[in-house]
């Protein structure tokens, strides 16, 4: 019925400008006909458009339900922001649009005026919408900027105002590592936290994986976003910029950190030195987990328990309380033992810290 009903419009829709063509035709003097001959020519280019637009109008529908849907799927990638920015465009646009087309009205061809003027309404209507949503990064960055030296003035008439943080974009390995919720936890981490919403999309991947050890791990990590979000008296940003033309999470990760002008909080090696090459701080969780370690000095003694042997001959593994490894010279005799050393050399890496020791006496 509906489709009847469509077809029934579009069939009138036709019908119309076949009156419409022959109208303009005569007022261009390329047909004369008078009284019974006119009416038959009106009559029959009426018919013939109804008739051509009745037959087109599965086309027609076809394309409009086409045209829909990828009107909704755009729309789909719009936020809020983009669609109020474009909808501003929408209208400087057709604001434009109508005082271009006021001249085109003094042309005397009939009808010259009206098709120039709607060629103008959807160009700069269309350029009006697609300009913010093309360039709305550009336009964020300009509204912050705008806004921090709003509040760099304000700061510079109040000095008890405290200046704004610099947003933390946490990544994937952070949140599924933990320890980042007892660092927010202590307070030594300030500012808005950021999580991407593809890197949610990816935690989400990872819990729903196949692989009984990648779905723990994806889980822990959505426990953990959890706890940062109800426990812990932060403020937490979803950003919702996806960077469709970008494949890999990291790239997005360092895209979205320059946009913002943030820094990563993460724990991925590889990342941190993409970062790095890239003039992006970072904040790693290994870095400050080996800078919060006891310090151990050549010759200080400790007391430790041999739990294996270590890669050359004779010696001996064991292991302080956060992980830290000690290599025992000689040490291998000793496993299952409690052992009194003595250190000897200590070795730090990006990897870690190593400590050499030999068996006191």
């Amino acid at each position: 019925m509906v489709e009847k009903i469509v077809k029934a419009i579009i069939t009138s829709v036709g019908m119309v400008l076949g009156f419409f063509v022959y109208s303009l035709l005569e007022n261009l003097d390329i047909i004369g006909f008078t009284g019974t001959n006119a009416i038959i020519a009106i009559v029959s280019c009426i018919i013939v458009t109804g008739i051509i637009f009745y037959f087109l109008s599965p086309k027609f529908i076809q394309f409009a339900q086409y045209l829909a849907k990828r009107i909704e799927n755009e729309l789909q990638k719009f936020t809020i922001q983009s669609i109020a920015f474009s909808a501003i465009g929408l209208i400087i646009g057709l604001l434009i649009a109508y005082l271009l087309s006021q001249p085109l009205y003094m042309i005397k061809i009939p009808y010259i005026g009206l098709a120039g003027s709607v060629l103008l309404y959807i160009f700069f209507g269309y350029l009006g919408v697609r300009i913010p949503a093309k360039k709305m990064d550009d336009i964020n960055i300009s509204l912050k900027n705008f806004s921090q030296d709003g509040d760099i003035r304000k700061s510079a008439k109040d000095k008890t105002k405290s200046v704004k943080a610099t947003p933390k974009i946490l990544d994937t390995s952070v949140i599924i590592d933990g320890r980042i919720a007892d660092i927010v936890k202590t307070g030594f981490i300030e500012g808005p936290l950021v999580i991407p919403e593809f890197v949610l999309e990816e935690l989400q991947h990872i819990a729903d994986s196949s692989d009984a050890l990648k779905r723990n791990r994806g889980r822990r990590g959505l426990d953990i976003l959890n706890r940062i979000q109800n426990e812990l008296d932060t403020e937490i940003i979803i950003h919702d910029k996806k960077f469709e033309d970008i494949a890999e999470v990291d790239s997005k990760l360092l895209k979205l950190t320059q946009m913002l002008k943030g820094k990563i909080i993460t724990n991925d090696y590889n990342l941190n030195k993409v970062a790095e090459v890239q003039r992006i701080e970072v904040l790693n969780i290994n870095d400050l987990a080996n800078a919060v370690k006891p310090v151990v000095l050549p010759g200080e003694e400790m007391a430790v328990q041999v739990v294996r042997d270590g890669k050359e001959a004779g010696q001996g593994l064991a292991y302080l309380d956060d992980g830290t490894m000690i290599v025992i010279e000689s040490g291998r005799k000793y496993i299952g033992e409690n052992l009194d050393v003595i250190v000897t050399s200590v070795l730090q890496t990006s990897a870690g810290r190593m400590i050499f020791a030999k068996p006191k006496g």
